[in-house]
């Protein structure tokens, strides 16, 4: 249901003769809004008495903004609906992990969260394909009917989980064992272990959002007939790596513990970022992009879980997660203006060893602050050390 957004609203808005400035205004609105609402979004689910409630009226208000794109795209419609899109989605993600949580709780997250990550990439790929089938064959409007057909499914799928499986306090990240310790904001900032991974992760993805686009342009430049199939190969070959190999990682988080995982994740990006520095033959990019997929696929299953572990018993895991959320965009949105202000002034291979450098800052960072936050071994039953 997400994939009908992204991509495909500037496809669209360009075929309704809408100009540059006004596609880019209605983009960067998105993009801020879904800035400002992380870290409120994973309030409102740790106070939500029902989690499924809450993720069912998400998933229903992006329904209605992809409705309402398709059948009023004037201007003042269109950006009402990329607000309350981007506003719902800070709300569903976090939604969606808290369930899981719930689910199953902390000792077999980890699995579950790479199963999750194995059916979003599956889904993401099979929707984009549908998806861009109907706007070939019939118009780029259909993209948004499509997303709206889909929000049915979601629902039946969120109903068919029973009350009585999902644990409240579990999906909130309070232990069984311990009442919440009340802890707010000031109280998560206090967290050593979980300020160490936001700082982490904002350098990785300063590294990361740009490294791509900044590839798409090079790859246009350089075989301008191909740049549209190799660009697809790009996107599409770490989604299948996600697939893959995304229940593996969960799997051993209980047996390697975060750390090791999440060092292996971020060690692929730098050497990502120098062999498209150095790389000139087109195809041989579309192969590094597995690197890619090993990264996607170790960060969507360690990103939650290691937050499940920093605030185990606090009863804000979800406020948490829209803290990581918040460092997340924020360098996100920094990194393709650095990457595009290197690359006009230095050159396109100096963007890339340039990001390739901040990733190996986050990798340093991690490596030498990043404490293991497993708190004991599901395999063996031995207590490993942890560190708030």
């Amino acid at each position: 249901m997400q994939t009908g957004f992204g991509p495909f609203v500037a496809v669209y808005l360009t075929t309704q003769k809408w100009t540059q400035i006004e596609i880019g205004l209605i983009l960067s609105v998105s993009g801020l809004v879904a800035l400002a609402g992380q870290m409120p979004g994973g309030a409102i689910v740790d106070a939500a008495r029902s989690v499924r409630l809450v993720a069912g009226v998400a998933v229903a208000a992006i329904g209605v903004a992809a409705l309402a794109y398709a059948a009023w795209p004037i201007f003042p419609i269109v950006l009402a609906a990329a607000i309350l899109h981007a506003g719902a989605s800070c709300v569903l993600g976090p939604a969606i992990a808290a369930i899981s949580l719930g689910l199953v709780g902390k000792a077999a997250a980890g699995e579950r969260f790479g199963r999750n990550a194995r059916f979003a990439s599956i889904g993401s790929g099979t929707a984009a394909a549908i998806m861009g089938a109907f706007g070939y064959l019939l118009s780029s409007q259909a993209v948004f009917l499509v997303t709206v057909a889909l929000v049915i499914p979601t629902l039946v799928a969120l109903s068919r989980i029973r009350g009585d499986e999902l644990d409240p306090e579990r999906a909130h990240g309070v232990s069984p064992r311990r009442k919440p310790d009340g802890s707010s904001l000031a109280g998560l900032m206090g967290k050593r272990s979980l300020m160490i991974f936001a700082g982490c992760v904002m350098l990785f993805q300063l590294a990361n959002a740009a490294m791509l686009p900044v590839m798409a342009s090079s790859l246009t430049a350089r075989s301008s007939d191909w740049a549209t199939v190799l660009i697809a190969a790009c996107i599409i070959i770490p989604q299948v790596i996600v697939a893959a190999i995304s229940p593996w990682v969960g799997r051993k988080t209980r047996v390697w513990g975060r750390r090791p995982l999440l060092l292996l994740g971020l060690a692929a990006l730098p050497i990502r970022g120098v062999l498209f520095a150095t790389i000139s033959d087109p195809h041989l990019v579309v192969i590094v992009q597995v690197l890619d997929g090993i990264t996607a696929a170790v960060f969507a299953v360690l990103v939650p879980l290691i937050i499940a572990d920093a605030t185990f018993g606090s009863g804000h895991f979800n406020l948490a997660q829209g803290m990581v959320g918040t460092a997340t965009g924020l360098g996100a949105s920094v990194s393709p203006v650095l990457a595009g202000y290197i690359s006009d002034h230095f050159g396109t291979s100096a963007a890339f060893f340039a990001l390739a450098g901040i990733a190996m800052a986050s990798l340093a960072w991690a490596y030498a602050l990043m404490p293991e936050t497993r708190r004991g071994s599901a395999v063996s039953g031995n207590p490993l050390p942890a560190r708030g």
